[in-house]
């Protein structure tokens, strides 16, 4: 298996170029309103590296096509060297979990202009929105066993990705950098970025599902959103919002600068956030720690 990282303008630019890392996936755009402008920085930083090279579209929620022709036009410098991913998540993605033919309509319109299929990058949970591009496209999973797991030591765990057999990317931490680990060789990479090419890998992880996952305790709250224990020391990269309750329109106990350190005891992912939850002498606040694809901090 080959190690990934991915980044976006937020990101350490050294993550480009991580030492130990066979690929470097970058974030090109978002809707038909964004371009990363450390894109090409970080991806020639890393090609100058030796690294494989990745380029992904966060969705959205326009019109499917549009944003398609979007990131091509963006991109086209990049088509046949990078592995172009398709990124479905719910923050600022208005037809998430409402349209569940969107990135199949993506994948065929960026598909009919560079003959590439897209990579699908999906939370594990919601793999079902994306189902219908199996046939075509290898799935970029994101399952957590934990947010403060900070190695490349592959958690032992098990989890479905059906209908896909298995998936290309996993992405097992979103704490202090998303590390992924690629079922695929150098070679296998490189095909990917080549017109007409199964994006699917013919067989099955070496080393991930290897065991049952470790019993995690886990609980529903009232607003029907599921939360898992995990101790551990979240710090703000900038300002963030301790708030009363895990929604964003909850009311605010305070405003966290940059650099503070909270200590939680549990976490969530939901409304396109992953949420932890500080203990407080009279009950709990909530904070995000990362929103869509992006850490808002780094874990102790």
């Amino acid at each position: 298996m080959l190690k990934m990282v991915d980044v976006y303008s937020g990101s350490p630019r050294n993550f480009a170029t991580q030492a130990g890392t066979d690929i470097t996936m970058v974030k090109a755009t978002q809707g038909t309103y964004y371009v990363n402008p450390e894109c090409d920085k970080d991806y020639q930083s890393a090609k100058k590296a030796g690294k494989l090279l990745g380029i992904y579209h966060y969705a959205g929620g326009e019109d499917p096509v549009t944003e398609a022709n979007y990131f091509y036009n963006q991109t086209k410098n990049y088509v046949g060297e990078a592995v172009p991913a398709l990124d479905w998540e719910s923050y600022q993605n208005s037809k998430f979990g409402k349209d569940l033919n969107w990135c199949r309509k993506f994948v065929d319109r960026y598909h009919e202009l560079t003959g590439v299929w897209c990579l699908i990058y999906v939370q594990q949970s919601a793999i079902n929105q994306v189902a219908n591009c199996a046939k075509d496209c290898g799935l970029w999973v994101a399952w957590y066993a934990s947010m403060n797991w900070t190695s490349w030591t592959l958690p032992d765990v098990n989890f479905s990705v059906s209908p896909w057999p298995t998936y290309t990317i996993w992405q097992f931490t979103g704490g202090d950098m998303d590390r992924n680990v690629v079922n695929t060789t150098k070679e296998g990479w490189l095909k990917l970025a080549k017109p007409n090419v199964d994006g699917r890998p013919s067989s099955q992880p070496a080393s991930s599902e290897a065991g049952p996952r470790p019993e995690v305790k886990k609980w529903t709250d009232d607003f029907g959103d599921t939360w898992y224990s995990e101790k551990g020391t979240f710090v703000t990269g900038g300002a963030i919002n301790l708030r009363y309750g895990a929604k964003t329109s909850s009311k605010i106990i305070a405003q966290l600068p940059a650099g503070t350190e909270v200590k939680y005891d549990g976490y969530s992912r939901h409304d396109g956030y992953v949420w932890i939850r500080q203990p407080r002498s009279n009950g709990y606040g909530y904070l995000v720690c990362r929103a869509g694809n992006e850490a808002w901090g780094i874990f102790k």
